[in-house]
């Protein structure tokens, strides 16, 4: 069982960072994985033997973590250091990975991987709703999720964002002129879109070439 849930984390027998995922937010992308690994050990919770994903729970945290440190373009230690957490169980504090968006007016919003015990519980009471999927590239889901979080993605302030849309990443570099910062921004990212504040969507108004189409 271990190594068949392992399955979809791995390549060539190594904790590998999933492409699909890597243009969500971090905190999608934590709570991608959170989701996935509590649905696993959920389900095991009433067997003898359930410390035994904790080898699961590496390969899934690996898999994360070099996600993360994919879409940054940073390192695996960096991506831990910037996530590690501690969190309060009945059986003591536990390590845990998570990450927390300010929402005015609402508390903030906290997703978490892993922080659960591998402990049995005899009167663990199983729920046998499908899981959700993993799949992440659905283009609305995304970019809902990134209108949500309501940060510019150019100065990373919090604000009432807009999109600022592309229809060829192809037309930024075959306009022979010097990229500004949003233009590099969005050919790193590979988007043709872009959630900005106010002023910055003024600012690229500004400095994208009348040939660009919108």
């Amino acid at each position: 069982m271990i190594k068949a849930k392992s399955r979809p984390f791995l390549k060539h027998g190594k904790p590998e960072r999933r492409p699909d995922l890597m243009n969500l937010t971090d905190s999608r992308i934590i709570g991608v994985y959170g989701a996935q690994w509590r649905g696993y050990l959920q389900y095991y919770l009433l067997a003898h033997n359930v410390w035994q994903l904790n080898r699961l729970q590496w390969v899934m945290l690996t898999s994360m973590l070099k996600t993360l440190a994919g879409k940054h373009r940073s390192t695996v230690s960096k991506m831990a250091r910037t996530y590690q957490a501690t969190t309060d169980t009945r059986h003591g504090p536990r390590v845990c990975f998570q990450t927390s968006v300010e929402r005015a007016g609402r508390p903030p919003l906290v997703t978490r991987f892993g922080g659960i015990p591998l402990k049995r519980q005899k009167k663990a009471v199983l729920d046998d709703r499908p899981p959700a999927p993993m799949a992440g590239r659905r283009h609305s889901s995304e970019l809902l999720a990134r209108l949500h979080c309501g940060r510019c993605e150019l100065c990373e302030q919090r604000a009432d964002v807009h999109v600022h849309h592309i229809s060829k990443l192809a037309d930024l570099a075959a306009s022979g002129q010097p990229q500004p910062q949003w233009t590099q921004l969005m050919v790193r990212k590979r988007r043709k879109t872009l959630i900005v504040c106010p002023t910055c969507h003024d600012h690229i108004h500004h400095q994208q070439p009348a040939n660009t189409p919108t």
